[in-house]
């Protein structure tokens, strides 16, 4: 069951506006919430047909919610972008998703101000998770009276109980906003059905109740999971359904004699990734979920825009050395790829089972080598879909591997770039240079994958100057449009990471406290003595107009209310990285393989110092364009052998040392034919070296 989404429809529909405005709290409220109070009847009138167009079933509806006069606006409408630059003069559809959002957020911001100060479309409460290293504020908040978001809450559950008669409820807490509502609905089974047996798990036990002390987090729940659940979770049902008290239990907090107990004493090994089998979406409603658009930027949408089916690539990161990482613990530690069928096998499955043919597969970082071969594996069964995915900007990606990404669905990637500065890059140990990384987002723009860019500021050691000269990279890779979207994040020392181990190494010192709930967060002073939180709103600002291809001959001073030093980056830094190309190596072991249509072939006769010789024309088609080459015919003829038998259909595909081989035992200089313009020309056209 997913609670969270059948709250928004209860909340947001007709009735439930209609309770909302009766339950709100109108005395002494600001300009905004009078203006959307004394709306209340527009509101209530549109509601429904707003969810169910953002549901996907009224599209004609669009045409009414571009219309100047329908939607009730209030504050959040004041920040629209320009409607014709974002969507043109017929993108109706996503333009309305976009006025439909805009809605639904000063509805949001109404509720928080006169209803519950907690609300949140995906973090309710989630203030009361964040950094709580002791129990005492949430478990006040949960003795509170409920809210009314929390009465929905309930209610749906309750619902849902009477018609299950479960005997194990699972909790899943991924985030901080998740943990009140899971506490919330818990403490409401323990009180009305307490013979049900309650279990926590997810990211954010993962993480932050590791080091769990307080026994009060057991008057909600009976056991509270660690990492990979299948076993534990398959362990606590043999002790709760079979009622089979002496089972052993994996990576999992109970409550004996009073006191917080950890049991990891089964000698079951965890289940492998090829073991684990295709998530089952069957029991949710997917009909029901709303697509959204927040900022009118194609990237930035992905999160909220329509309903992937979730998959990974491979547990864990392979890469696994950045220090800021939770690196230590299994969900990063250890990893371990999944097989390209089998992944292919689930994502089939998926869509037959969901009718979906979007993927988003959820890695840490997804491995370059197994996205090869996952894209040639998509090729080979002649699937439509579309993916995307995160990654680390390394050296593997490379023009033709992006074209293949490109050419089997892969429509964008996340990454991230951190600091835009080598020295801290080096200090992270995230394996790449700036100018690296410029080259990489360029080979997936150029490609036609967008890229989103994660980035950081206020890194340990990290200088006002390197703040501003990163924010200047920044600038430059969004004006050349080698990146599309990008979100700032201030650094966040974690117990987990490298730098929350080895404090001292990286000049700062850790504020501890006794842990007895959450530990995860920690705060920390940092030898530089910079307040970075000052630079938050400038670089989110600065960064917000980027990503709408506005403001980049602003001088970098003005996104900030204080003095800052002028950048020392040179302002072509990024465009002279990008002249730097890979060279065109013929690496032995890549593969050769063939993503074009074969081509239209006519004969003709050329001459050449008085004497004829046959040439074959060959002209290409894609989807958009077409190109000829012309070659002598025997040249010719083997490229159409080599381009036959390279298809990515094939098995085995050859070796671009094979093919060499064998060019060479025809003609001279493999390597003058490849760097031609001829051969230049189609791989653009789908000739690539993987």
């Amino acid at each position: 069951m997913d609670l969270g989404i059948e709250v928004i429809l209860e909340l947001f529909s007709k009735q439930g506006l209609t309770d909302m405005f009766n339950q709100a709290v109108t005395d002494d409220i600001s300009e905004n919430a009078e203006r959307i109070l004394s709306l209340r009847d527009h509101y209530i009138l549109s509601i429904d047909d707003v969810i169910e167009f953002l549901q996907g079933k009224q599209p004609t509806f669009a045409r009414q919610l571009c219309s100047d006069n329908y939607l009730p606006q209030a504050s959040r409408f004041n920040q629209i972008d320009d409607m014709d630059w974002a969507f043109g003069n017929m993108g109706l559809q996503d333009k309305a998703k976009h006025l439909a959002t805009l809605f639904l957020e000063d509805l949001s911001d109404f509720i928080v101000e006169c209803v519950d100060e907690n609300f949140g479309f995906s973090r309710y409460a989630e203030r009361l998770g964040r950094s709580a290293n002791k129990f005492d504020e949430l478990y006040t908040h949960l003795a509170g009276k409920s809210t009314y978001i929390d009465q929905i809450a309930l209610t749906l559950l309750e619902e849902r109980i009477k018609e299950v008669h479960p005997k194990l409820v699972c909790f899943s807490v991924p985030f901080p906003g998740n943990l009140y509502s899971a506490f919330k609905s818990a403490n409401y089974i323990k009180k009305n059905y307490p013979l049900i047996s309650i279990a926590m798990g997810g990211g954010f036990p993962n993480t932050e109740l590791r080091s769990l002390k307080d026994p009060r987090v057991f008057e909600f729940l009976d056991f509270i999971t660690l990492d990979d659940g299948e076993l534990p979770i398959e362990l606590l049902c043999d002790r709760v359904l079979n009622n089979n008290l002496d089972a052993s239990l994996k990576r999992t907090f109970v409550l004996e004699k009073g006191g917080v107990k950890y049991h990891n004493n089964s000698i079951l090994s965890d289940y492998k990734q090829s073991q684990v089998g295709t998530p089952d979406y069957s029991d949710l409603l997917l009909d029901k979920y709303i697509s959204v658009i927040e900022i009118a930027n194609p990237m930035h949408s992905l999160w909220s825009d329509g309903r992937w089916n979730k998959l990974t690539m491979a547990h864990g990161c392979y890469w696994g050395k950045c220090t800021f990482c939770d690196v230590s613990l299994d969900y990063i530690k250890i990893y371990e790829p999944i097989v390209a069928s089998t992944l292919v096998d689930r994502m089939e499955e998926l869509i037959a089972q969901t009718g979906e043919k979007g993927f988003h597969f959820v890695d840490e970082a997804a491995p370059p080598a197994l996205m090869r071969e996952l894209a040639l594996e998509i090729l080979r069964r002649k699937l439509n879909v579309t993916w995307w995915t995160n990654i680390r900007f390394e050296k593997s990606f490379t023009q033709d591997l992006c074209r293949l990404l490109k050419a089997s669905g892969c429509v964008a990637i996340s990454g991230g770039l951190e600091v835009a500065s080598d020295r801290l890059l080096a200090l992270i140990q995230k394996g790449v240079t700036v100018e690296q990384v410029a080259r990489v987002t360029s080979y997936f723009t150029e490609a036609g994958i967008m890229v989103h860019a994660y980035l950081m500021y206020g890194y340990p050691t990290q200088t006002e100057q390197e703040t501003i000269d990163s924010l200047e990279m920044v600038r430059q890779m969004f004006e050349l449009g080698i990146i599309q979207s990008g979100f700032w994040h201030q650094f966040a020392l974690t117990a987990h990471s490298p730098v929350g181990h080895n404090p001292d190494a990286y000049g700062i010192i850790p504020l501890q406290e006794e842990i007895e709930f959450a530990n995860n967060d920690i705060q920390f002073t940092d030898s530089t003595g910079i307040d970075h939180d000052k630079f938050s709103f400038g670089l989110k600002k600065s960064l917000f107009n980027y990503m709408h291809d506005m403001c980049f001959d602003f001088n970098l001073q003005e996104w900030f209310d204080f003095k800052i030093p002028k950048s020392t980056i040179s302002l072509d830094y990024i465009e002279q990285s990008l002249e730097s190309r890979d060279p065109l190596d013929i690496k032995s072991n890549a593969k050769l393989i063939w993503i074009g249509t074969s081509p239209i072939v006519n004969e003709f006769k050329k001459s050449k110092k008085g004497k004829e010789q046959p040439y074959l024309q060959m002209t290409f088609n894609s989807v958009n364009d077409s190109l000829e080459l012309a070659l002598p015919k025997l040249e010719a003829e083997w490229l159409l052998n080599i381009l036959a038998s390279s298809s990515a259909l094939s098995q085995p595909l050859k070796t671009m040392g094979s093919v060499k081989s064998d060019y060479e035992n025809r003609f001279p200089n493999f390597e003058s034919f490849w760097s031609s313009d001829a051969l230049q020309d189609l791989r653009y056209f789908g000739l690539l070296s993987v």
